[in-house]
């Protein structure tokens, strides 16, 4: 096995023992990501000199660290002080911060390597990363196919071990989608259990940023430092956070899981339905109960995310003005021409397109009949979630309804945002989610997806690890050529 397709605690082992050096390991990272970026195209910057910079001071330095000497990388919506960080737009194609997003920082204390930021969906707007402005992130399972999005690049950076984990953020399903397509872990916390400081805000009571690591044990890992109060940002909740490894065993004789017959419905691939039940079959034949449930208002999640979420995006982008930061039209002869101007070329078709639904929401006469009934649908879904954990511990869905799709196959809006109606509800309601590898349909990772209480990420890591280490499907790599 080469050092780049470990995983974190492997690496971390040997660096640990002295057995590698983390210019080794960085050196090993860098060599893969020249064979594949060019095929896979997962980034938008590589900061390789400031990884390298790192990596020798690791070896030198004494100072102990989570994951000293480990090269990772970030969605580029989280920001980074000196490098640049452009949330795949025209509008910040050259924003370089003066500092670090709050998880970029946690991060660097434990003295990860940075190697660069990752290509995604401008402003996390979409669900293939085909909305990037400057270029399509490729799977690596198929170079023809989406690695889903907005995080796809943060997804397919994991998969084509070009790092050993990565950051991205979810908010209607950015982190579980992609990782379901390309085949690896992906969790989505508790909304408040991670700091947004420092991430740019798409929609901001749903946003949560979230973990891409190769299995469950190394998402383990890496929550354990990124998660936590900060005084930076008052959505996040001073609860303490637990060592998210101490759940990692196969013991679970007893545990409740129900699966909604909502989500097993019209529209959903026979094939992703059968590698679930059989999933669902595998735990209990480990001890679990598993029943049949029902989450009614589930059909109307979809509908009401995509008034919610554009609504708060058209207030968080209104910001981008070319007045303080971004592009600037230099050239328009007033103040309005300039605004306007600077967000035509700035903003991508996509973007504008959630503005003018977010706008035309909230709009006089309009938001009673559709911004606040959202709201009210919003909240019968987190009931109807609040009764089933009433009686169950963890519910398991398929993540998406197909497996990863090809390039500019689905170009129409309403298709693309159906990508999403397996993931969205979980989002609407705050609660934990996470996809694993359950399965493939001619030769494409099959994602189950897995749903938590509200800040009980511990038992649903507990069940993902216990079916990971009974199955081999998360060991499977994607045949990618490299000449």
């Amino acid at each position: 096995m080469q050092l780049y397709e470990m995983t974190v605690h492997e690496v971390k082992a040997l660096l640990d023992k002295k057995e590698v050096s983390a210019r080794e390991v960085l050196d090993a990272v860098m060599e893969r990501i020249r064979k594949v970026e060019d095929k896979v195209k997962s980034f938008v910057t590589i900061t390789e000199d400031l990884a390298y910079d790192k990596a020798s001071w690791c070896d030198e330095k004494a100072e102990k660290g989570a994951i000293k000497g480990i090269p990772y990388a970030l969605k580029d919506i989280i920001c980074t002080k000196g490098v640049k960080t452009t949330c795949s737009s025209r509008m910040l194609a050259n924003f370089v911060p003066f500092y670090d997003a709050t998880v970029a920082r946690l991060l660097d204390e434990q003295h990860g390597l940075l190697v660069g930021k990752l290509n995604m969906d401008e402003f996390a707007m979409g669900s293939s990363t085909e909305q990037s402005a400057f270029f399509p992130t490729r799977n690596p399972w198929d170079l023809e196919r989406v690695p889903g999005g907005s995080s796809g690049g943060s997804a397919s950076a994991v998969a084509a071990d070009e790092v050993f984990f990565t950051l991205g953020t979810d908010t209607g399903g950015s982190i579980r989608q992609p990782a379901s397509f390309c085949g690896i872990v992906g969790m989505k916390p508790t909304y408040g259990r991670v700091s947004r400081w420092g991430v740019v805000a798409f929609a901001s009571s749903l946003d949560q940023v979230g973990v891409f690591a190769k299995d469950v044990e190394d998402c383990a890992l890496i929550m354990n430092i990124i998660c936590g109060k900060d005084p930076l940002d008052s959505t996040s909740v001073d609860l303490e956070v637990p060592d998210f490894t101490s759940f990692l065993h196969t013991d679970i004789k007893g545990m409740k899981i129900a699966y909604p017959r909502e989500y097993f419905g019209k529209g959903v691939d026979e094939d992703i339905k059968a590698a679930v039940m059989k999933a669902l079959k595998h735990y209990e034949e480990m001890g679990a109960v598993v029943e049949e449930v029902s989450l009614p208002h589930s059909e109307y999640a979809l509908p009401a995310y995509y008034i919610i979420a554009p609504a708060e995006a058209s207030a968080n982008l209104a910001r981008f003005d070319g007045v303080r930061y971004g592009l600037r039209d230099f050239k328009a002869d007033n103040v309005i021409d300039m605004f306007s101007n600077t967000r035509k070329e700035g903003f991508g078709p996509e973007v504008k397109r959630r503005i003018m639904l977010g706008t035309y929401a909230l709009s006089s006469g309009y938001y009673d009949a559709y911004y606040l009934k959202a709201l009210k649908v919003r909240r019968l879904i987190y009931n109807d979630f609040a009764r089933v954990f009433e009686d169950f511990d963890i519910i398991i869905s398929p993540t998406t309804p197909t497996v990863a799709f090809k390039l500019g196959e689905q170009s129409d809006p309403l298709t693309l945002y159906m990508n999403d109606i397996l993931t969205v509800p979980v989002n609407m309601a705050g609660l934990p989610g996470m996809s694993i590898p359950c399965g493939f349909k001619e030769g494409l990772p099959i994602g189950m997806q897995i749903i938590g209480k509200a800040f009980d990420e511990g038992t649903m890591l507990k069940a993902a690890y216990a079916f990971e280490q009974t199955t081999s499907y998360h060991q499977v790599k994607p045949a990618l050529e490299v000449k």
